[in-house]
């Protein structure tokens, strides 16, 4: 009984504490203030320079983005579906609404619109037929998830991905 009579009382407690404003955080929070200070975490996206990267167990999705002039950047990505089988693509990024607009290079009338969710770059799960071409056989970009890995942009042109050759290039680094 004592026990319950305690825990009541700390529920009590903490409803009196206002809570955070959506989207917000805890900005009193002395871990959240150290993670902005250092750049770890950001209360929201001003742009999408940095770079997304994920490995898994057949290989590894990877997207770089920088500047490219006021209010634009430009990206290149790949995405691994086994051995052989990789989607590559380069492009440019503008702001659209409260998403971003991904137009692919090499395939004309290909965009899409993709959004950052928690640290993380969503396309959507369907694209255009026109972005076909972006990957062989059944591949798709359709539905890529990439994880933000970093906000810096000195980050960003030191990706490394393999190109269409073999090698390892940086092709956000130019």
């Amino acid at each position: 009984m004592r026990r319950v009579s305690l825990a009541l009382l700390l529920l009590l407690a903490a409803c009196g504490r206002p809570a955070p404003e959506a989207g917000q955080g805890d900005a009193d929070n002395p871990l959240e203030m150290a993670a902005r200070e250092r750049g770890v975490v950001r209360p929201e996206a001003a742009d999408l320079t940095g770079a997304y990267e994920r490995r898994h167990d057949i290989g590894r999705d990877a997207m770089c983005v920088v500047p490219d002039g006021a209010g634009r950047w430009r990206f290149a990505l790949t995405a691994a579906y086994g051995p052989g089988l990789t989607c590559e693509a380069r492009g440019s990024v503008t702001r659209d609404g409260d998403g971003w607009r991904l137009d692919f290079a090499g395939a004309e009338g290909c965009s899409a619109l993709v959004r950052e969710e928690e640290d993380e770059l969503r396309l959507p799960g369907s694209l255009p037929s026109q972005c076909d071409n972006l990957c062989p056989a059944r591949a798709s970009l359709s539905g890529l998830r990439l994880p933000r890995a970093s906000w810096s942009e000195a980050d960003a042109r030191g990706l490394q991905m393999k190109g269409d050759d073999g090698n390892m290039t940086r092709p956000c680094g130019t």
